[in-house]
Formats: C-alpha cells, sequence, structure tokens
C-alpha cells in the first residue's frame, strides 16, 4: 500500500510498539530500505513489552531503529499532569528526534483521532511531523486489515495500550514511582487472570482496578487487593484498592472551558 503520492527521500518513524506505528513501520522499510530510520522512545512510561515488541519487529525485519530516551518523565510540565500532559510528551519526543535527524518525521496518528482531544497533534504541527495515515483516510480497523494483509498477525490483533502515564487522573504528578506501580498490578494481575482489558488507574484515593466484565467477575478482589497494597507501599504510593468495569479515557479530565 502506497501511504502516499509521493513518499520522502528519507523519513523517521516514531514508533511507540502500537499496531498504528508498528505497521507504518513496516511500510516505511519496505518502501524505503535504509532511508527510513525507526525511533522508539523508552522511559518509566512506556511498558517494556513494547520495547520489546519493537526490538522483535526492527530484528526481524531488519529495520534500521535508534531506542532513544525523550526525557519527558524529567519535564516539570509533563509530569504535572494538566489536561495537555500529552503535548509536552510529544513536544519532548519530536525534539529528541530531530536533534538526531533532519528526515521527515512520521507518526502513527490514524483518523480516529481526529474525534478525540488529543493536545499531541499539536506537538506534531510545531515540529512538521506527518501523519501518513491521516492522510490515507485510514482508520484503526483499516490498519488492523493492512497488518493482515502484510502478515503482521500478532500486530493486527494487539489491543490498544495507551502509554502507562494515561493511568494517572489528570492533575496527579507523573512519578516513576506511580508509574512502576502501575506496570508491575498490569503485569502480575494480566498473567494472573489473562483479561481481555485492564487499566490500574490512579486515583486521589488509591488505585482502581479497572477490567472487562467477564474478567471482572473472576477476579479474586480479596488476593488483589492485598498484592496492589504491597506493591504500592514498596513504593511508597498511598491508598485503598477498588475494583470497577473498565471505561476508556476514564483517567483524563478534559480542559474546563474559559
Amino acid at each position: 500500500m502506497a501511504l502516499m503520492a509521493a513518499e520522502p527521500d528519507r523519513v523517521a518513524v516514531a514508533v511507540s510498539g502500537g499496531v498504528d506505528s508498528m505497521t507504518l513501520a513496516y511500510l516505511a522499510h519496505r518502501a524505503l530500505a535504509e532511508r527510513a530510520t525507526l525511533f522508539h522512545a523508552t522511559s518509566a512510561a512506556v511498558p517494556p513489552e513494547a520495547t520489546e515488541r519493537v526490538q522483535q519487529h526492527a530484528a526481524r525485519h531488519g529495520w534500521r531503529l535508534e531506542i532513544i530516551d525523550a526525557g519527558e518523565v524529567a519535564d516539570p510540565r509533563y509530569g504535572a499532569n494538566p489536561p495537555d500532559r500529552c503535548f509536552w510528551c510529544k513536544t519532548n519526543l519530536y525534539a529528541a528526534i530531530r536533534r538526531r535527524t533532519t528526515a521527515t518525521l512520521y507518526s502513527g496518528a490514524n483518523l480516529d483521532d481526529l474525534d478525540d482531544y488529543r493536545p499531541g497533534l499539536g506537538a506534531a504541527a510545531e515540529h512538521g511531523v506527518r501523519h501518513p495515515w491521516i492522510e490515507a483516510g485510514a482508520s484503526k480497523t483499516a490498519i488492523r486489515r493492512i497488518a493482515t494483509e502484510h502478515g503482521l498477525f500478532e500486530l493486527a490483533v494487539l489491543p490498544a495500550s495507551p502509554c502507562l502515564a494515561s493511568r494517572i487522573e489528570t492533575g496527579i504528578p507523573v512519578t516513576v514511582g506511580a508509574l512502576a506501580v502501575i506496570d508491575e498490578l498490569e503485569r502480575v494481575i494480566g498473567a494472573t487472570l489473562r483479561p481481555h482489558t485492564l487499566r490500574c488507574r490512579l486515583r486521589p484515593t488509591g488505585i482502581e482496578v479497572q477490567l472487562d466484565p467477564e474478567a471482572l467477575a473472576r477476579a479474586d478482589q480479596p488476593a488483589i487487593t492485598s498484592l496492589a497494597r504491597e506493591v504500592m507501599a514498596a513504593r511508597r504510593v498511598n491508598g485503598e484498592v477498588s475494583f470497577t468495569t473498565y471505561q476508556r479515557g476514564s483517567a483524563f479530565r478534559r480542559p474546563t472551558a474559559r
């Protein structure tokens, strides 16, 4: 699939580890070979399995991959966790990539992203980032179909999994300790319960474990609560543990209208 009528001579693709950016990386490498460089940023907010997935595909397909630290966790504007936190995350990411290359910058944003509040798109505009999926009019469903057509079956069925910071309610500071609690809890609960969907949300009152209805019905809540309290104590994160049905984006609080 040709995403654009005319491909740039060199491209740099920001690869998070999800189906959108990974499929884009695959197609960019296929079209441009060594003239396509893939950039993956690691931090406490990035699940380790996402980094592993990127590295595995890079080795399998011969991608030219650079692993970087965008430094967003050290940025107080990001750490304050305002409604536009994603703007500061992407600002750090694109600036870090731009320091390493002058190639045309690609993101994996798709058509569905235009239907939601996405401050990261503002940061992309400031850094001249292009969004091939949006330019091609491709939704996430279309991207999954394209991944399947190219034999990327693992990616085609990959559940959506935003960065770990998205689990922290807007206004609660993003800290390495809080991110570590979320990551550890999701790993352990996911391995034992095998839920279809799992989010450990950090609220002002503590951790809210959100599960798909089937997993919530079979969850051993006392056992999970005990585990969560141990993990929270070790990371000095205070609060109670509660359980509820998964709600997409429920840790996010939109900006107050003026």
